[in-house]
């Protein structure tokens, strides 16, 4: 063994590692589909929510004589002819239209016949109001700070998720097989978790620039040309946390695998690494509109690779923010990584029940 861990050295080794877990992904037939449905979704997601939301609902009334000027003005009214008065307000009853306008001697020259309550809506989409100059207008709207929280914690936490759980399907499984004894002849414990964290890491920034891509092409045929604009800076500070947020995960689970020997047994711990990743996704989410929450989120290591991109384009974060919280992550990632490899090392060729964690980092090899 001894002999062929010399031939083999680290990086070499975490090379052939990576390679493999690469090309068994992508000749996996799921991994292709599942891949092309989520790109076909987040396109179509784009572009039908562009169609739905720059619909107009158009309010009909009806018009008696000639259609005044300010109804021909306002594209949410769709005026309907109606023979005289009797006419309207026979429309008006039926519920076919909002309201009713006749001909009036008034200064306006018409007005407005309703049932039984003012016709707000229409109303406010006859009155003139004056052209209002904003000094200091908002970047965005509350829905634009959801959609955008949502865009990128859905990416991360799909792609770290997803390849985490392959990582520890494929661990457990070599255990429970005993492949793992025969690729630890070959290789040392280290590399084989240094070429998974690898070969994974590849796929899972592969994926994700690949939803970017889809994202681009949707916004970009639905014109949304000036959100796309905005996004290039923060998407490429968001695929560097990415990279460093995805490693810092990946060992989390291949760790964790490394305790178990049997498929059945992995659930007690990925529970606990999908919370990792899950609770700070939901804080960025659910707290996108709280400044404080946010910068707090922006820094801790699980939820940076999401908080600290959507402070960026928002405009929320000073120039020097982004270093700080990647340096942190950085150092997260490294610490994990050592703990991880230590875990992994001691753990891997324990058959039977689940090794104690305590026991995985006390024990040397």
């Amino acid at each position: 063994m001894s002999t062929t861990r010399e031939r083999i050295g680290f990086w070499r080794a975490t090379g052939l590692i990576a390679e493999r877990e690469i090309n068994s992904q992508l000749r996996s037939k799921s991994f292709i589909i599942s891949t092309v449905i989520t790109l076909l979704l987040v396109i179509g997601g784009i572009i039908v929510s562009s169609f739905l939301g720059g619909r107009v609902e158009s309010t009909r009334i009806a018009v008696v004589g000639d259609v005044p000027a300010a109804v021909l003005a306002v594209e949410t009214l769709e005026p309907v002819e109606a023979a005289d008065r009797a006419e309207a307000e026979r429309l008006v009853r039926d519920a076919e239209v909002a309201a009713a306008v006749l001909p009036d001697a008034g200064e306006l020259g018409y007005s407005l016949l309703a049932l039984d309550r003012v016709p707000q809506e229409v109303v406010a989409a006859l009155s003139v109001s004056p052209e209002v100059e904003l000094l200091e207008p908002a970047p965005a709207t509350e829905p634009l700070r959801f959609i955008i929280s949502f865009a990128f914690g859905i990416v991360f936490m799909m792609a770290a998720l997803g390849s985490g759980a392959m990582i520890m399907q494929n661990t457990v499984q070599e255990k429970q097989s005993r492949v793992v004894e025969i690729l630890l002849a070959a290789v040392p414990a280290r590399a084989l978790l240094a070429g998974k964290i690898l070969g994974n890491s590849v796929i899972g920034v592969g994926n994700a620039a690949a939803i970017a891509a889809a994202a681009a092409i949707g916004l970009a045929v639905t014109g949304q040309g000036q959100l796309l604009d905005l996004l290039s800076a923060p998407m490429v500070w968001f695929v560097v946390f990415f990279i460093f947020g995805f490693v810092l995960v990946a060992s989390i689970f291949a760790a964790g695998a490394s305790l178990v020997s049997r498929l059945e047994d992995t659930g007690s711990v990925m529970i606990p690494a999908m919370m990792l990743v899950m609770i700070p996704y939901f804080g960025v989410v659910f707290l996108n509109d709280s400044p404080v929450a946010m910068t707090v989120l922006s820094y801790v290591p699980f939820s940076a690779p999401v908080g600290m991109p959507v402070r960026l384009f928002f405009g929320e974060a000073l120039w020097w923010e982004p270093l700080i919280s990647l340096a942190l992550l950085a150092a997260a990632t490294a610490a994990v990584m050592l703990v991880a490899s230590r875990i992994y090392a001691n753990s891997l060729l324990r058959m039977g029940s689940r090794v104690p964690l305590r026991e995985a980092l006390r024990s040397g090899r």
